[in-house]
């Protein structure tokens, strides 16, 4: 398999709620989501962590007092794939 192109990922940036970014050539897909506080942030990264098991497919977080940050990537081809904005959507359904 071979990682998106640029156009080919920011063709399905329009499945994504706003606030998710393409960095770098579009080989990482991130977004940083702010929280009341400290526990409201982790508990929203132990839910992504939930979904990240169950899909097979682990983001990297980052977790800070009222935020999460969150950047997807296939390793195994060096770009983004079709699994990356998969876990993003579903990450998307956790916000509602």
């Amino acid at each position: 398999m071979k990682p998106y192109t640029p156009a080919e990922a920011q063709k399905m940036m329009s499945e994504l709620s706003t606030g998710w970014m393409l960095i770098d050539e579009a080989h990482l897909l991130a977004k940083e989501l702010r929280f009341k506080d400290f526990a409201s942030a982790m508990a929203f990264a132990n839910k992504v962590g939930e979904i990240a098991e169950t899909e097979g497919h682990h983001p990297d977080l980052s977790i800070g007092w009222g935020r999460v940050s969150i950047e997807l990537t296939t390793h195994a081809i060096d770009g983004l794939s079709e699994n990356d904005f998969i876990l993003a959507a579903k990450i998307d359904e956790l916000e509602k």
